[in-house]
């Protein structure tokens, strides 16, 4: 595709070079730069794309995109200028794959804790009905198979890597597609110019306050997306949700939850430490579901799923089967299997409400004692740090607080900032900055009946400790302490 293709609909300067130049791809990283692609300046939290264009254009770049004058511009590539290179990525890249997702029925998951789960349980109803596509913290799933597509940011991918999952999904004959949307990426404009179907809401507690500053803006950015879809589904549990309401602009609202009046409400409910089971009343009838994974807010995760399915007008049926289909999520509630007479779950809690959440789901079902192992990311909110410190110790009989990714602060530092929650409890604890040992450390002090939870990284096979990225896996590091105990 050349420039004029490229740049259609967008309000652009041409300061250097011809429109007819071909591009073969899209980079925001100098370094990921292929030969003939478009290099666009991005101006972020801790650097500027604007240095690069240098090294952008020794890369082998066809064209660069700027938003602000710079004294000289290599030669032999094309300039773009535009108002705004971070609003206008988003329809750019849409652009160079010939807007796929116009042909793509969206559903985005926004929310604290609860995105992935919701993805997945959505996902497994979906394919009831057709080939769904998936996007989110784990990556792209196309048919319920992963398919290697890496993207460099978590959650919501950036816009020129969402765009090419877009096309590829289409490619491979998707028509339902459901995304997580992070609230970086509602405020990065990184979803700018999509428009979504259905849009659930989770809830909100307190999580990246490093990055909007306050819970206002979290929850402004948040918002964001139900400017941007046609149902809007949310928690009525949530006190948020008025807020959420009141800021959007959806055709029409569903509501769910389990305590408060709402459209789609469970009741009935029976827990175990394998299943939930609820009725819900639709169309004047009441429903029978049956969810094969455990805990509270696993129920509040199927009935988001309910009712954007419903929203959607797919079958009752399909969303029963659909759900009662439901494989789980790698690093949610995930049980580490052993024959000891003892529970081991590694699971993705990372916030204040996350971690109380897995621990108070946990202990509903543990005869013994709940061990709960956890930490706090580093060069992240530090506000949360003796919070989580206090609702461990509130909801534990025992805790060990370690490393999760302390990317470059201090292990020990971190530590300290979780001990003062701790100490306002009465819950004995250790600390232990090797997170390996940490957790061979939980493992030995297990008995019948106890359940160990190991919280902070789920899914994540890697631990980043002075810039480094490092191999680590809780649950495989979990097997290997059994295998000893």
């Amino acid at each position: 595709m050349n420039i004029t293709g490229l740049m259609e609909g967008i309000a652009y300067e041409l300061v250097q070079g011809n429109t007819t130049a071909k591009i073969s791809s899209i980079a925001i990283d100098n370094r990921r730069l292929e030969a003939g692609g478009l290099f666009v300046c991005l101006r972020g939290l801790q650097t500027d794309g604007h240095r690069f264009i240098n090294n952008a254009a020794e890369g082998g770049a066809a064209a660069i995109l700027i938003d602000k004058d710079l004294a000289d511009y290599p030669s032999d590539v094309s300039v773009i200028k535009v108002e705004d290179t971070r609003k206008a990525l988003p329809f750019i890249s849409s652009n160079f794959y010939n807007n796929p997702a116009e042909n793509l029925r969206l559903t985005g998951v926004t929310g604290t804790n609860g995105k992935t789960s919701v993805t997945y349980m959505m996902e497994s109803v979906l394919r009831q009905i057709g080939k769904p596509a998936l996007i989110g913290t784990v990556g792209l799933r196309i048919g319920g198979r992963p398919v290697d597509i890496k993207f460099a940011t978590s959650t919501t991918p950036d816009p020129q890597e969402l765009h090419q999952m877009f096309d590829v999904a289409l490619k491979n004959g998707v028509r339902d597609l459901v995304m997580e949307v992070s609230s970086h990426a509602l405020a990065l404009h990184k979803i700018d110019g999509l428009f979504y179907e259905a849009a659930i809401f989770t809830n909100l507690t307190q999580d990246h306050l490093d990055f909007h500053g306050s819970m206002e803006n979290y929850l402004r950015a948040k918002a964001e997306l139900f400017k941007k879809c046609r149902y809007g589904i949310v928690n009525i549990d949530d006190k948020y949700s008025p807020e959420i309401i009141g800021i959007g602009s959806c055709e029409k609202w569903f509501s769910y939850g389990i305590e408060n009046p709402c459209d789609i409400r469970a009741e009935n409910i029976a827990e175990s430490e394998v299943q939930s089971t609820f009725d819900v009343l639709i169309d004047g009838k009441s429903e029978h579901f049956i969810l094969p994974v455990p805990a509270r807010f696993n129920i509040y995760n199927a009935l988001a799923v309910i009712a954007a399915a419903y929203a959607l007008g797919i079958d009752i049926c399909d969303i029963r089967e659909g759900l009662a289909n439901f494989e789980g999520v790698p690093g949610r509630i995930q049980p580490v299997k052993n024959a000891k007479g003892f529970q081991v779950f590694v699971d993705y809690a990372h916030s204040p409400d996350g971690l109380s959440n897995i621990i108070g789901s946990v202990k509903a079902f543990t005869t013994g004692r709940v061990i709960t192992l956890f930490g706090c990311g580093g060069d992240r909110d530090v506000t949360k740090r003796p919070i989580m410190g206090r609702i461990a110790g509130e909801l534990s009989d025992y805790c060990i607080i370690t490393s999760d990714n302390p990317r470059s602060e201090d292990p020990e530092e971190i530590i300290r900032q979780i001990e003062p929650g701790m100490k306002e409890t009465p819950c004995p604890y250790i600390t232990d900055t090797d997170r390996r040992q940490a957790i061979y450390k939980g493992i030995a002090m297990l008995k019948q009946g106890d359940s160990f939870i190991i919280a902070g990284k789920g899914h994540e096979n890697y631990q980043i400790i002075n810039g480094k990225v490092i191999d680590f896996d809780d649950a495989e590091i979990a097997k290997e302490a059994l295998e000893q105990w």
